[in-house]
C-alpha cells in the first residue's frame, strides 16, 4: 500500500501556511486533502511537502505549497469558490489546478508542453479531478471559446502581462499573474477588472519558470 502522507500535510499546513497568513479555512482543507506527491516523480515523494519547489521534468517546477495557497486565496474576493470558473495558464503537474478543483471551481488548464499537458490528464483524472480541462495549447491565447472566467490563475512568468486574459477576465473578476524578466526575480501581481480597466497591485517577489509563447 502506498504511504498517505497525512502527517506530512498537517505538518505542511500548520507550519507553512498558517503561521505566513494563510486564513482561509477552505484553502487550507484544500492543502491539507489534494494528495501533493502524486503530482511529483516518485523519487521525490518523501520531500513533496518540504517547503520548495521540486522540478517535475523538461526544466519546469511545481510550486511551493505556500505559494499554491497564497495564489489561491488572492483569487477570492468575499464569495466562496465553488461554482468559480478559472482559467490556469501553465498546468505543469496538475496540482494547482487540483487544488482548484477540490475547491470546487470548473477548471481550464492550459500548457504549452505537450508531454506536461497529458500527464497532468492523467494524474487528475486518478486522483478524482477528471472534471478538470486540460488544454495544450499556449497561454498567452488564452481560452476564448470558455470566457469569461471569474478568475485567471497564471503559474509561469511572462514578461508583459497578456492582453487577451485581461479581455478574458469578467468584469469584477481577478487575475494573479507574476511578470518580469526570464530567470530573474518577479512580481506577483494581482489585477482586478472594472470595465474596461483593470486595478494593478503588487504582492510580492517570485521566481517562476518563463511562460513560453510559441
Amino acid at each position: 500500500m502506498s504511504q498517505d502522507f497525512a502527517s506530512e500535510r498537517n505538518e505542511m499546513v500548520m507550519r507553512q501556511l498558517v503561521p505566513r497568513g494563510v486564513l482561509s479555512s477552505d484553502v487550507l482543507d484544500a492543502m491539507q486533502n489534494v494528495p501533493r506527491h502524486l503530482f511529483v516523480p516518485e523519487n521525490l515523494h518523501w520531500c513533496a511537502y518540504d517547503d520548495s519547489p521540486l522540478p517535475i521534468g523538461l526544466g519546469q517546477t511545481i510550486s511551493q505549497p505556500y505559494i499554491v495557497a497564497y495564489m489561491t486565496e488572492q483569487l477570492l474576493p468575499v464569495r466562496r469558490f465553488s461554482g468559480m470558473k478559472v482559467l490556469e495558464i501553465g498546468t505543469g503537474s496538475g496540482y494547482q489546478a487540483a487544488v482548484l478543483a477540490y475547491l470546487g471551481c470548473e477548471v481550464f488548464t492550459i500548457e504549452f508542453l505537450k508531454e506536461h499537458a497529458e500527464n497532468a490528464r492523467r494524474v487528475l483524472e486518478d486522483c478524482g479531478y477528471g472534471t478538470v480541462s486540460v488544454i495544450h495549447g499556449n497561454g498567452y491565447e488564452g481560452l476564448t471559446e470558455e470566457a469569461p472566467f471569474d478568475a485567471i490563475i497564471v503559474t509561469a512568468a511572462p514578461d508583459y502581462i497578456p492582453p487577451a486574459l485581461i479581455e478574458q477576465l469578467k468584469d469584477g473578476g481577478r487575475m494573479i499573474i507574476p511578470v518580469g524578466e526570464v530567470h530573474a526575480v518577479q512580481s506577483l501581481k494581482l489585477l482586478t477588472k472594472h470595465g474596461d480597466g483593470c486595478v494593478e497591485d503588487d504582492l510580492m517577489l517570485v521566481r517562476f519558470v518563463p511562460m513560453v509563447n510559441g
